[in-house]
C-alpha cells in the first residue's frame, strides 16, 4: 500500500482528499502547514506528496525544490486553484498538477499516474520559447 502525504492549510480539503485516497486504498498522512515538512517526510517515507502551491506565508514552489533536493526519488504532484503559477520553471520539478477541486476525479487519476511512475503535466499554455520573462540561465 503506498503512502501519500498531503499538504494544504485548508483543512476541508486534507479531509475530502484523505477520505478519497484512503477508500482507493492508500494510507494517508495529512498536514497543515509547512513547519516540520521536511522533517516528517524523513519520519513517515511517503512515497507521494499532494501539496497546495499557495501555503500561508510560505511558497509551495520553494518548498518543491527543498523536497526534490532532500528526497529525489519523491514525487510530489502540486494542487492548487490558481495554476498562474505554472509559469514560475520551478513547478518543473513536479510530477503532476491538479486543480484543486472538490471533485477528486483527476485527483485519483493523477495520483494513480505518478504512482506508476508517469509524469502527468500539462504542457504550459505557451512553448517555452515564447515564455514572457526568460529565466536569467537562458539569457
Amino acid at each position: 500500500m503506498s503512502t501519500i502525504l498531503i499538504v494544504d492549510n485548508d483543512s476541508t480539503i486534507r479531509l475530502l482528499y484523505s477520505n478519497e485516497l484512503s477508500e482507493e486504498g492508500y494510507d494517508v498522512i495529512t498536514c497543515g502547514d509547512a513547519a516540520g515538512l521536511m522533517e516528517l517526510i524523513g519520519r513517515k517515507n511517503p512515497d507521494l506528496v499532494v501539496m497546495e502551491v499557495l501555503l500561508g506565508n510560505l511558497n509551495g514552489l520553494d518548498l518543491l525544490q527543498d523536497i526534490s533536493h532532500a528526497y529525489r526519488d519523491l514525487p510530489v504532484i502540486l494542487c492548487t486553484a490558481s495554476p498562474g503559477f505554472r509559469e514560475d520553471l520551478r513547478s518543473l520539478a513536479a510530477h503532476g498538477f491538479v486543480v484543486k477541486s472538490s471533485k477528486v476525479k483527476e485527483l485519483k487519476t493523477v495520483v494513480k499516474d505518478v504512482l506508476e511512475g508517469k509524469h502527468h503535466i500539462a504542457p504550459l499554455q505557451q512553448p517555452m520559447g515564447q515564455l514572457s520573462v526568460v529565466p536569467k540561465v537562458l539569457q
